[in-house]
């Protein structure tokens, strides 16, 4: 089947990074939180996950270009930061340098065009969720002419089931999507649920109201008929819980008109979401354009469903907005 060895690289380098991750997360008190120049907290897990999946796809597809969102250079910058960071990686694998780590970790960095084949990836997605110790995600996608053909997003805290081991969501283009455990349990299909009465439905949303306009998600969501709360947790595991029918809708419109989503934060869990039969687009209804470089310019607002309501979400975004 297409895209296997694509997937086995793929997985092995998130199960690590996720290793990293839940090793980091288990020692929070030790974490340095640094300020970007966006001011958006980083840690040595995002540098050590983005380094320790650049270092998988660079050996294992060496001609293929990586768009990530973190680079090196605050390593470069703090050298006690720097052997943190070089000790994680180590205790996943100890056959790198510090300059191999700190090459992986700009690979990502490089490319601000799209190429005809390339990863994005996003080493934590929900990164302040990480620091509060709740949900978090590791992105990584391939994309190719535009269009995402596989995706893997670990989410280390996250239960598909209550009581059940966090892990691993998949997905290949036209091959459903897949959940295995972080223990190496044989992967699960998963799907969407399947109401199609908004009345039996819950959203899920961002927690923090700066990424997005709860407010108008609340507009929207009464529109449409939905009673229940909001389910609000952080990171692209929200792709997760509409993929597995934990949530119906996944609703996110920034609070900024001119905010472009960038396309790491949305690629591998859409295709997870598609692939488990439900719909993805934006408040327009149109699929999500990941050929125009790091953002998704002709995009605004983000709309995941079980497809059954996407139509209905769709006319309740169009009764609120005039123009999207």
């Amino acid at each position: 089947m297409p895209y296997q060895k694509e997937l086995t690289i793929a997985l092995n380098a998130v199960k690590m990074a996720c290793r990293l991750c839940r090793k980091v997360q288990q020692t929070l008190s030790d974490v340095q939180a640094i300020q970007k120049k966006d001011r958006s907290p980083v840690t040595i897990a995002d540098l050590g996950s983005q380094a320790l999946i650049s270092l998988e796809l660079l050996q294992a597809f060496p001609e293929d270009p990586i768009i990530g969102e973190e680079d090196a250079g605050v390593l470069r910058d703090n050298a006690d930061l720097c052997q943190k960071v070089l000790g994680l990686v180590l205790e996943q694998r100890d056959d790198v340098s510090e300059a191999r780590v700190l090459a992986a970790i700009d690979a990502g960095a490089g490319h601000s065009g799209c190429p005809q084949r390339f990863w994005t990836v996003d080493p934590i997605d929900g990164t302040k969720g990480f620091l509060r110790g709740e949900q978090y995600a590791i992105a990584l996608a391939l994309v190719e002419a535009g269009e995402v053909v596989l995706g893997v997003l670990g989410c280390p805290n996250f239960q598909v089931r209550e009581g059940g081991n966090a892990g691993i969501f998949h997905a290949i283009r036209g091959q459903g999507a897949w959940f295995q455990t972080l223990d190496g349990d044989a992967p699960n299909p998963i799907s969407v649920d399947s109401i199609s009465d908004a009345a039996h439905a819950r959203f899920c949303e961002s927690v923090e109201r700066a990424h997005a306009s709860h407010e108008d998600h609340e507009r929207i969501s009464r529109r449409l008929g939905i009673t229940a709360p909001p389910y609000r947790i952080d990171s692209q595991a929200k792709y997760a819980a509409v993929a597995c029918g934990n949530a119906s809708v996944y609703l996110r419109l920034p609070r900024s008109s001119d905010y472009r989503e960038k396309i790491w934060d949305h690629a591998a869990g859409a295709i997870v979401v598609t692939e488990a039969g439900g719909r993805v687009s934006d408040f327009s209804g149109n699929p999500l354009d990941f050929s125009r470089g790091r953002k998704l310019v002709s995009n605004v607002g983000i709309l995941a469903t079980n497809e059954h309501l996407h139509e209905d979400a769709l006319n309740a975004i169009s009764a609120i907005f005039e123009t999207v």
